[in-house]
């Protein structure tokens, strides 16, 4: 028999990391103590910097835009809500109570409906107003045939190379015609009611005001349709003029303030006829005025005299002296100045003689143009004074005749 083998036991290996790991462990408490020592003794420590080191470059992620993305509904539970009872209001007791007495304003005019212009004058007052629409100036305008329409006619007759009859015959009637109608509505303004003043009676008094200016409505619109108060009440019969204001509208004449497209040339005063009448400077008639002149003889200018200045909306110069005949200007025994306004002594022009003190002026009482005489100067109706004013220049001429 063949005797067995002995097998040999086999050693266990022994592990290797027990030596290593105490080397690490020792080769660290080395490095510990090392890098201690370095620090105590101030020595910093080794700075190691990386060099090619390589950048490593990562690409962006693209950009997801997500838009129009539906939001999922919200749950909404459904709350029931209890009625509210609302109490019935208290009654209302409404005591009645009586309204203020409005007064109606006043009854608006009718218009006149007129048609086929233009058409000859029919009457006395559309000859006036045809006469003033051309500058042939009748006075105030009241409807009625006196003195100064005939001298209006005569004027207007010679302008038309007819006979100088001063007569409205049909010759006449023919060539006098109206382009529009004689009459036109006029609305009263609240700047027509703010003019209105109290006229003082007095020199003093006037002087104290800050305007002459007009004291009713009555004198404003009349003066506005270059007519009598007279005349404006009978064409406005319904009219209560103590409430007539601002809104209210009455009848009054059609003329506008004549054209004046040139200047004169001179201007002539006739004494005995007591008018002023305007030519060009080839002698043809412009514009015809009457004219008031001075009372006493000695103190009417005569010949040739000259335009030295021209004053529109003027005051006046109160001077004792030339109203001798008045108890207060002999009491004041001092002049005054008056403030302006269609009041005023000389009205709303003043054109200035070279004779000191004369002038050619507008009056506060166009109705007594012509029928009264003055202290020496010559005075128009407001309105025509304002028309001369425009027609007239300094150096011009004017004639005064007996």
């Amino acid at each position: 028999m063949r005797p067995r083998k002995r097998r040999r036991r086999r050693r266990p290996r022994r592990k290797p990391w027990l030596p290593i790991g105490l080397l690490l462990v020792a080769a660290a408490g080395v490095v510990f103590w090392w890098h201690t020592q370095r620090s105590e003794r101030g020595i910093p420590p080794a700075v190691v910097e990386p060099t090619n080191v390589p950048t490593l470059v990562f690409p962006s992620p693209p950009v997801v835009t997500v838009t129009n993305l539906p939001s999922p509904p919200l749950p909404v539970e459904r709350v029931p809500i209890p009625p509210v009872e609302i109490p019935a209001p208290p009654p209302v007791t409404v005591t009645s109570v009586p309204l203020p007495t409005v007064e109606a304003p006043p009854e608006e005019v009718p218009m006149p409906t007129e048609t086929g212009f233009p058409r000859p004058v029919r009457d006395v007052l559309e000859a006036q107003i045809a006469l003033a629409r051309q500058g042939f100036s009748p006075g105030s305008i009241d409807g009625v045939m006196g003195a100064q329409t005939h001298a209006a006619l005569r004027a207007f007759q010679r302008m038309t190379k007819r006979p100088a009859s001063g007569e409205l015959d049909a010759g006449t009637r023919a060539v006098l015609t109206l382009a529009r109608p004689a009459l036109h509505r006029y609305v009263v303004t609240s700047g027509d009611v703010a003019r209105l003043q109290p006229l003082s009676r007095t020199w003093l008094g006037k002087s104290q005001q800050t305007a002459l200016e007009y004291e009713t409505l009555l004198e404003l619109v009349a003066e506005t349709g270059r007519a009598s108060p007279n005349l404006i009440r009978r064409i406005n019969p319904g009219v209560d003029w103590t409430h007539v204001g601002a809104g209210s509208t009455v009848m009054i004449p059609d003329v506008p303030p004549v054209p004046t497209p040139r200047k004169a040339g001179f201007a002539v005063i006739t004494l005995g006829a007591k008018q002023l009448q305007v030519y060009s400077g080839d002698t043809n008639l412009m514009a015809h005025f009457p004219c008031s002149i001075a009372a006493r003889v000695e103190k009417r200018p005569a010949g040739e005299l000259r335009v030295v200045a021209l004053a529109e909306n003027p005051n006046y110069t109160f001077n004792p002296a030339i109203f001798s005949e008045s108890a207060e200007a002999r009491a004041l025994g001092r002049k005054l100045i008056l403030p302006p306004g269609p009041n005023n002594p000389v009205g709303s022009a003043w054109i200035s003689l070279d004779r000191p003190g004369y002038g050619i002026h507008g009056t506060p009482s166009p109705e007594q143009v012509g029928r009264t005489e003055s202290h020496g100067c010559f005075r128009l109706a407001n309105w025509n004074a304002e028309h001369l004013l425009r027609l007239a220049w300094v150096g011009m001429p004017v004639y005064v005749e007996p």
